[in-house]
């Protein structure tokens, strides 16, 4: 379970909170709603004038892949799977992975599969699915930059907002006691300004790259699968072209499970 994300968001603003907590100061001083809803808004906002309407919906569901706990692609199981149909297709040709195909939950695996089994040409096969691959990056692209953007964004929108507030500060200039508190709210829209954007958007808009680097790169070893497949060669030689996209470990237990089906 990939919890990363949630995790070290925690870790950085519990880091913030204890640390100003030790200097003297409480929590609860920095949750003013008007710096919240100011920052927070306009940054929604102008990052939104940036982008087309029509994006919001694929950078929530991003957002949501990348803050909640999912199921982590294993690249080992994958080749081992490759390797098994690689075995069957040498063993008892390719239209034998028919009722394999039917199977499979990855469907990026299980098109390149059944574009096999349909006797596709393999340079049609590798366009198609290197086509799939293309417009997964861009799809992943947007919503890395609309959080990107929100980070760059979020840090003048706390400035402004820390303007308004001195100009409403300035205003209280006949009542002395209510101009520090006046001056210290302003500077709550700054801090939220930054904050917000070293603590959550930039990490997240990193957090999402990193993520469509990782399917690419399942998706990139797929393909070589299943290409591999479809000219014939043997689950060992499969297995040796494909290792080299795993780490060290991932290799071994690939080797082990090979030597227990030998």
């Amino acid at each position: 379970m990939e919890v990363a994300t949630p995790v070290g968001i925690v870790i950085a603003l519990a880091a913030i909170c204890v640390s100003y907590i030790m200097e003297g100061g409480s929590p609860a001083v920095m949750f003013k709603v008007p710096a919240i809803i100011l920052v927070l808004g306009a940054t929604f906002g102008v990052t939104l004038a940036s982008n087309r309407m029509s994006d919001v919906g694929g950078v929530v569901k991003a957002t949501l892949e990348a803050l909640k706990p999912g199921k982590k692609v294993d690249d080992a199981v994958t080749v081992t799977e490759l390797m098994a149909y690689a075995d069957i297709a040498r063993r008892d040709g390719l239209l034998a992975l028919e009722e394999k195909a039917k199977a499979v939950e990855d469907p990026f695996l299980k098109r390149g599969l059944e574009m096999v089994i349909d006797g596709t040409d393999s340079e049609e096969v590798a366009e198609a699915l290197e086509m799939d691959v293309a417009a997964l990056k861009e799809r992943h692209k947007v919503a890395a930059k609309f959080h990107s953007d929100c980070g760059a964004f979020a840090p003048t929108i706390g400035i402004l907002g820390t303007v308004l507030g001195l100009v409403h500060a300035l205003g209280q200039l006949a009542d002395p006691a209510k101009l520090g508190e006046a001056i210290a709210g302003a500077f709550l829209a700054t801090l939220w300004g930054v904050m917000s954007a070293n603590v959550y958007f930039l990490p997240l808009s990193n957090k999402l790259k990193r993520m469509s680097a990782v399917e690419v790169a399942h998706r990139e070893l797929v393909i070589q699968g299943i290409l591999a497949i479809q000219a014939g060669v043997s689950p060992r030689a499969v297995g040796e072209r494909l290792k080299s996209h795993l780490p060290p470990k991932a290799r071994e237990a690939v080797g082990a499970k090979d030597e227990k089906a030998a």
